[in-house]
């Protein structure tokens, strides 16, 4: 099966409640996943994590209600459909790009990385899915499969929605 990246950390930061070696985790829908062993390549990127999952901890069994503190999603390696995903980001790195009071124009403050596309591994129900049909893909955001790109033998899809707000204040 496979995971986010981010949902792995071989050193954990402080409060990090997802997987990590030798740490359990509930796999959304499939019961509690540990990790027993990482691999890396030869220039030491993680490449592999090997682990058990607790059968017994399955939805439905006595054990599903074991106290874990993270949830992560996943997919199915075997079943999992290829997409490109477009991660649209803001345009405009500065909440205001025509204030001009530090003598730069808008132009100065666009967002280097305001579209990075990547390679994603989604659930196979998706095949079908048609152009401009929206979805939230889970801690990510809001998709739509493009107008003019997408097609079931090459899916796309753009991100139109954050779950975050980068630009939020703190309260």
């Amino acid at each position: 099966l496979w995971i986010e990246r981010e949902d792995f950390m071989e050193v954990p930061a402080k409060g990090f409640h997802r997987l990590v070696p030798g740490g359990e985790v509930r796999l959304r829908g499939a019961g509690i996943a540990r990790c027993e062993d990482v691999i890396k390549d030869s220039d030491g990127r993680i490449v592999e994590l090997r682990g058990s999952l607790d059968l017994d901890s399955r939805p439905g069994m006595p054990g599903a209600d074991r106290k874990i503190k993270g949830t992560i999603h996943w997919v199915s390696a075997r079943h999992a459909l290829a997409a490109e995903v477009r991660l649209y980001d803001r345009l405009f790195d500065v909440p205001d790009p025509d204030d001009d009071t530090d003598g730069k124009t808008y132009r100065d403050h666009l967002n280097p990385n305001s579209k990075r596309v990547v390679q994603a591994w989604l659930e196979p129900s998706l095949a079908g899915t048609e152009p401009e049909q929206r979805f939230q893909f889970e801690r990510l955001g809001f998709f739509v499969a493009d107008r003019r790109d997408h097609s079931t033998e090459h899916p796309v899809f753009n991100r139109i929605v954050t779950l975050r707000d980068s630009y939020a204040k703190p309260r």
